[in-house]
């Protein structure tokens, strides 16, 4: 059996807490992602909204344009620094995500970047799934006020390792994202994501877990760290899972940066003692593999 992941790869997740002052939120995620190559990390990932508050009233004024691709630095000045800083620190990195402008339709998404080692742009993921929630006396929160939904599922390829696949906290509860990517050849799924005190606690970890048994692959989810003086309070707490669902390594609430070796054999070996993919029952139920709109 051929190794989704051809090998053995270190990933880093760096935790950030992000400000109002995007010039600093840039520096500071230099400074963590270049701390991150030192130790090795070949894949870096960043959080949900780094370079900017999480809030709808936020999203706009830190919006910045990226199409037609490449942009100028003055429409994206956070593309051009993840650009240079990919190439800086010779590593696949993982821009989180950031407020879009799409000047063409006046929408805006929640959107990923990922950058190859030499700094191309490698794939861009919009947020699918927008976070609209009320649970009653904890949290509301509408995203859809402001946000689009993007319409993509993402796949990359990373040539020295395999696939993995990005996708945006919220996405993450919906599991055919995950199965999909899995099915498709994906190693690792990774989310960006801001959870909050509520829903953190609640399922952050069930949810990383969930995902990792569904699919017997290895889940990263790369939080902001927690400041309380902001509105938004994210649950932090960053961490890797591996195919079979054991937490490798987590962080806790504050800043900091996690490394974890992702090892080459892992995958199949979990699926070699419970075999998923030789057990599905196509014939009862539809493979939803074989649907969606794919960005490979």
């Amino acid at each position: 059996m051929t190794s989704l992941l051809k090998q053995s790869l270190k990933l880093a997740l760096v935790q950030l807490a992000a400000g109002a002052d995007k010039t600093h939120n840039l520096s500071n995620a230099r400074s963590k992602v270049l701390e991150a190559a030192k130790q090795g990390a070949k894949l870096v990932v960043l959080p949900e909204c780094f370079n900017s508050p999480y809030g709808t009233k936020y999203f706009d004024k830190y919006a910045e344009t990226l199409l037609p691709s490449p942009p100028t630095e003055s429409q994206s000045p956070t593309f051009h620094a993840l650009s240079k800083l990919a190439k800086e620190a010779n590593v696949y990195l993982v821009g989180g995500s950031i407020p879009e402008r799409d000047d063409t339709k006046k929408e805006l998404y929640n959107t990923s970047l990922t950058f190859s080692p030499s700094g191309d742009l490698l794939a861009t993921h919009r947020k699918v799934h927008l976070f609209d929630i009320d649970i009653p006396g904890k949290i509301k929160f509408k995203e859809s006020d402001v946000l689009s939904p993007g319409n993509k599922i993402t796949l990359i390829d990373l040539p020295e390792y395999g696939k993995i696949a990005v996708a945006i906290c919220y996405d993450i509860r919906f599991p055919e994202l995950a199965t999909i990517a899995a099915r498709r050849g994906a190693f690792l799924l990774l989310y960006p994501g801001a959870f909050n005190l509520t829903t953190g606690a609640l399922h952050w970890e069930l949810l990383a877990r969930a995902r990792a048994t569904d699919n017997q692959v290895y889940v990263g989810l790369c939080s902001p760290a927690r400041d309380m003086q902001a509105e938004y309070n994210a649950w932090g707490h960053s961490m890797v899972v591996d195919p079979n669902a054991e937490v490798l390594q987590q962080l806790d609430e504050k800043e900091g940066v996690l490394v974890e070796e992702l090892k080459a054999g892992k995958i199949e070996e979990c699926r070699k003692g419970i075999p998923l993919y030789t057990q599905r029952r196509f014939d009862v139920y539809p493979d939803v593999s074989e649907g969606g709109k794919f960005e490979e």
